[in-house]
């Protein structure tokens, strides 16, 4: 698809070149010269382009989704270069974000609070996920070894507990395979030698109703059609993965033990005419939510 915009004429004197740290392009976009949504739509752009995908303003990170993976990105070795520096030393980071809050819940000794905004398939989840692994690394160090060595029983069933909770809240749709469709405050407790201790999934709060309203719907209270995520789904969409998981996992004798059927003879899994994809493997969501 194509745009197209109307040609406009301006006056010379009001043409300016463009400012030495937009061509350049910067990791922080309040160092730019020229402050404005083209200029940091094209700073994005350019660092996309290179797989850079993590900017700063200020102490905000802004994360754009690359939708593929990036090597070396988010393995062992740059949690741990990241944990050694501080905000502003290395690359815009999500590690270098977690290593921020981690620092200054023992410089302050006050709790911190990270919140992770953006919509539908920006990689809200993902990113909390990642924020998590670095947490939970830095929790391992603090037991005196390496990452890879020590582990709590708490890190563990913190880190264990997002397949869970993305099986029964996460939902396919036409944007997004995995669009969360809850929001959930993730608590972490921390003793006073640094490690993990304790932690909850607080305010969960599971948004049943579609994406958009329909016009007949703007004017309605906002009760109506509460349950339309459970009840109908719209064409390329899907109910919650633990559905077509729950069917595609379980073995023969228990699937004819429990009496069910293949997902699209449910009527509440195949109205959208989507009971599979080639995206979502069903078997091991089940696996890891047994």
């Amino acid at each position: 698809m194509r745009f197209c915009y109307p040609w406009a004429s301006l006056p010379r004197e009001k043409i300016l070149p463009m400012h030495q740290s937009s061509v350049e392009g910067v990791e922080d976009m309040s160092m730019l010269g020229d402050l404005h949504e083209a200029a940091i739509l094209l700073n994005l752009h350019h660092r996309y382009q290179q797989d850079q995908i993590y900017t700063n303003i200020g102490s905000i990170l802004i994360s754009v989704n690359p939708y593929k993976p990036i090597t070396g990105l988010y393995d062992a070795a740059t949690i741990d270069l990241y944990r050694h520096h501080c905000l502003g030393e290395l690359p815009p980071h999500i590690f270098a974000t977690a290593s921020e809050c981690y620092s200054c819940l023992w410089r302050h000794h006050d709790s911190q609070c990270i919140l992770i905004s953006g919509e539908s398939g920006a990689g809200k989840t993902e990113s909390t996920k990642l924020l998590m692994k670095f947490l939970s690394a830095m929790s391992q160090t603090s037991l005196g070894g390496r990452m890879s060595e020590k582990s709590t029983h708490v890190e563990e069933a913190i880190m264990e507990s997002s397949p869970v909770l993305e099986a029964f809240g996460n939902a396919k749709t036409v944007y997004n395979n995995n669009s969360s469709r809850f929001g959930k405050f993730i608590q972490l407790h921390f003793s006073q030698h640094g490690h993990i201790q304790g932690g909850r999934v607080t305010d969960c709060i599971l948004r049943f109703g579609c994406f958009s309203p329909t016009p007949q719907q703007h004017n309605t209270p906002k009760t109506a059609g509460v349950k339309n995520r459970v009840v109908h789904q719209n064409p390329g969409e899907h109910n919650y993965h633990i559905f077509y998981a729950l069917l595609a996992g379980v073995s023969g004798e228990q699937k004819e033990a429990l009496s069910l059927l293949e997902p699209k003879s449910y009527h509440y899994l195949n109205q959208s005419d989507c009971v599979t994809n080639e995206n979502l493997d069903d078997k091991q969501t089940f696996s890891n939510v047994t």
